[in-house]
């Protein structure tokens, strides 16, 4: 067996990179696609909502200037530094994310249990915020480009909802049947929207070419230092523009770094900001156009078909969201935050096209009630921007342990980064509890329940393999007693367990019942490791406990699908090949028994107990032969 470290070798970039063999250039288009959808949706209503919101603000120069100031660097500072510059950097084997950064610390960092509870709450949390952020953008981003409709003629206001519910509906039906070849149109269709974003930009700064001063921080400073309060408020609509920039970290296992990075530079960035000066220039013109300055830029004829490539925008935003939160609900099963759940594959190439119906259909519902309970964008946005803020100032607070922790940056440098990002981070977010009373009370009310809903799981596996370890007979003994008096039969025999250590009930009961024992016994347990991908070569852990008795751990990344009878006909640790029509799966069933034994409050033991009931079985989750499966329940008092 090999001793070394596979982790390390993999950080030390020892496996291969999954982005080498295709192009930076092609990368980078399908980033524009799938990574800068929701961002790049943005300009459809954060001007408008900063004007006409919630707490709107006068159309003169002060407050244009100083909006598209504060636009500029926060685009320029939470984007472009902290994001594109510094978050990328965090990369557990090209995979990112919150969960991924979570792992990637807790992997390499030598901080102990001191550190390991409170990072791992804060990336729970954070999983929690982003479930929030997944029902509302697709409901905002459809709607707000929908409603352009209203500006192309004004009886089409009555449509608005028709089409934007019909919209939604079709996108979620059309999950099961897989977005691969939906996705290649991604990067071209939002290729041309970006371009239009510039093209109309660049009209209107050339009519009022004296936004260009808006650039210029000073205007944020004087906006701020003229109306404190109102330019407090009006940081929970300003952020609108950075929506969608945790999208950047999360997507780059699909992308990598460098095209992420080169189509923000290059691309996105410039496209974006000019769109907004070019709205900020409209606004300088024509005041009355902040009731939607996005689609009043265009001509009059032209805002059909803007009102068009605007909704295709929005699809492949939802879409890109959609599939982010597939892939956090695998990460969350394969971690243990979460309890097995049916994915299904719809590419038979690529491991990432996944599909998971229970999200999928929870996902629609909560959209749906969202768009009929908001009715229009600006009310949305009252609740959107919490769950995003709360995310930027969590991964802010993770990142700061891992460059003092793990890239060992010197304490100064670290308090003077975390000082900036977090006061930034922190203004925003408290910006959007204002918004709490308006809607933004939702996310937050989402986040509390999938956070409830994970901590319980989490807690209750955590409890429920305690009471197994201590009931658990140690194996030497087993053998020793029940090797020499039970009758030997031909055949292999796989028993699942959760712990590498002990009797596996399931075999306990199968000899009280059966009084019999196949000539090599297996003890498998099947282990997620915290990093993305575990090397071919390093999967199989093996100890040979003697009269056929055989202890085996089967390790997988936390991206990876288990498959454990594909897995077991390549492993020759234990004897003879692995032959499936000659090998039975022993699996053990719990019942849980809520108990005042200390632990968990007696509601969470009965919460835990119900999603253990509806998890998703061994069987089938990891894919064993249906055929060849034999259950045995037993009870756990916990």
């Amino acid at each position: 067996m090999n001793t070394e470290d596979p982790a390390a070798r993999v950080q030390a970039g020892l496996t291969s990179d999954t982005h080498a063999r295709d192009g930076l250039l092609k990368l980078a288009v399908g980033a524009i696609g799938v990574v800068y959808g929701d961002i790049g949706t943005s300009p459809l209503y954060s001007m408008k909502e900063v004007f006409v919101g919630h707490h709107p603000l006068a159309v003169d120069q002060l407050h244009i200037f100083g909006v598209v100031s504060l636009m500029f660097w926060s685009l320029m500072l939470i984007v472009t530094v902290k994001y594109v510059l510094m978050i990328l950097r965090a990369d557990n084997n090209g995979e990112g994310g919150s969960l991924a950064l979570l792992a990637l610390i807790q992997r390499q960092s030598k901080s102990g249990k001191r550190w390991g509870t409170s990072l791992v709450m804060l990336g729970v949390l954070a999983t929690a915020l982003f479930f929030g952020d997944c029902m509302i953008t697709p409901a905002i981003s459809v709607l707000s480009a929908v409603e352009g409709l209203a500006t192309v003629e004004q009886g089409f206001d009555a449509f608005v909802l028709p089409i934007a519910v019909t919209i939604i509906i079709a996108l979620f039906y059309l999950q099961s049947i897989g977005t691969a070849k939906v996705g290649r149109l991604f990067g071209p269709i939002m290729g041309v929207y970006f371009v239009v974003l510039a093209v109309m930009g660049v009209y209107h700064i050339i009519a009022r070419p004296d936004v260009l001063y808006a650039l210029n921080p000073v205007w944020a400073v004087r906006f701020a230092m003229n109306d404190g309060k109102l330019a407090f408020l009006a940081l929970g609509s300003v952020v609108l523009c950075v929506t969608g920039a945790e999208a950047l970290y999360a997507d780059m296992g699909h992308f990598g770094r460098r095209p992420i990075s080169l189509a923000w530079l290059v691309f996105v960035f410039p496209a974006l900001m000019i769109n907004y000066l070019g709205q900020g220039a409209l606004l300088l013109s024509t005041p009355s156009a902040a009731e939607n300055p996005f689609f009043l830029m265009a001509p009059e004829a032209w805002r059909l078909p803007l009102v068009i490539l605007s909704t295709m925008a929005t699809v492949i935003a939802s879409q890109a969201v959609i599939t982010g939160a597939y892939s956090v609900v695998q990460q969350a099963v394969q971690l243990g935050l979460m309890p097995r759940i049916r994915i299904e594959h719809t590419s038979a190439s690529e491991a990432g096209q996944i599909y998971i119906p229970s999200a999928n259909w929870a996902l629609l519902v909560m959209v749906l009630l969202l768009i009929f309970g908001f009715g229009e964008s600006s009310n949305l946005a009252a609740a959107y921007g919490i769950a995003v803020t709360g995310t930027m100032f969590i991964s802010t607070c993770m990142v700061g342990v891992l460059v003092y922790r793990v890239w060992k940056w010197p304490l100064w440098l670290v308090i003077a980064f975390e000082a900036v990002f977090l006061t930034i981070d922190g203004l925003y977010f408290a910006s959007n509890l204002t918004k709490v009373p308006d809607g933004g009370w939702f996310p937050l009310l989402v986040a509390s329940i999938v956070f409830l809903l994970l901590t319980t799981w989490s807690t209750g596996r955590k409890l429920m393999l305690e009471r197994m370890r201590e009931a658990a007979m140690p194996i030497k003994i087993f053998i020793d007693s029940a090797a020499n008096s039970a009758t030997r039969v031909s055949g292999t025999a796989v028993f699942m367990t959760s712990t590498p250590e002990g009797v596996p009930p399931a075999l306990l009961h199968n000899l009280k019942h059966n009084r019999v024992l196949h000539d090599r016994v297996i003890l498998l347990t099947v282990r997620v490791t915290n990093i993305p991908y575990f090397p071919e070569e390093d999967r199989f852990l093996h100890e040979d406990l003697g009269q056929g008795f055989h202890r085996v751990v089967l390790r997988y990344g936390f991206m990876e699908e288990p498959d454990v009878p594909a897995h077991l006909k390549d492993f020759h640790g234990c004897g003879a090949e692995f032959r499936m029509m000659e090998t039975s799966f022993f699996l053990s069933r719990q019942t849980l028994l809520a108990s005042e034994r200390p632990g968990m409050a007696i509601w969470r033991e009965k919460l835990f107990a119900w999603m253990l009931r509806n998890a998703e079985s061994a069987m089938e989750f990891f894919r064993l032969p249906t055929n060849r499966v034999v259950e045995l329940g037993s009870q756990i008092e916990i």
